[in-house]
């Protein structure tokens, strides 16, 4: 029998973030942006649980990429399209980083990620949400 795991947010990046950058397709020069939404709405996937933040993506969505809370050291939030959506950076032990584009909700995601964290590592919420 494992651990439950309960899921905070499953989901794929806010709407807001393809339409805003659709929009940015008409000056031509921003192009490549509007590929790059259409790109992450089509195949990225966000799973955020008691246990584990997972990222789906990738061609196709084929590439998986999980956490485990007690390797947070770090979580920044960056907020995008007039504060309804935003980025979230992961810093890891090792110093690698897991970037989150584009997520809903990202405020109540980023306080659930640095308790969560804080819990695993025995740091505070505040030392982890730097």
């Amino acid at each position: 029998m494992g651990i439950k795991e309960d899921v905070f947010y499953e989901g794929g990046p806010h709407v807001g973030d393809l339409i805003f950058n659709i929009l940015l397709a008409f000056t031509v020069i921003c192009i490549p942006l509007t590929v790059g939404a259409i790109v992450r709405a089509l195949w990225l996937r966000y799973r955020i649980t008691s246990r584990r933040v997972s990222v789906i993506g990738g061609w196709m969505g084929r590439d998986q990429t999980d956490i485990i809370y007690n390797q947070v050291v770090k979580v920044v939030k960056v907020p995008r399209g007039v504060g309804l959506w935003g980025d979230l950076v992961i810093t890891l032990k090792d110093k690698s980083r897991l970037e989150l584009r584009a997520l809903p909700q990202f405020r109540e995601i980023y306080e659930y990620i640095s308790e969560r964290a804080a819990i695993k590592t025995g740091q505070s919420a505040e030392a982890i949400a730097k």
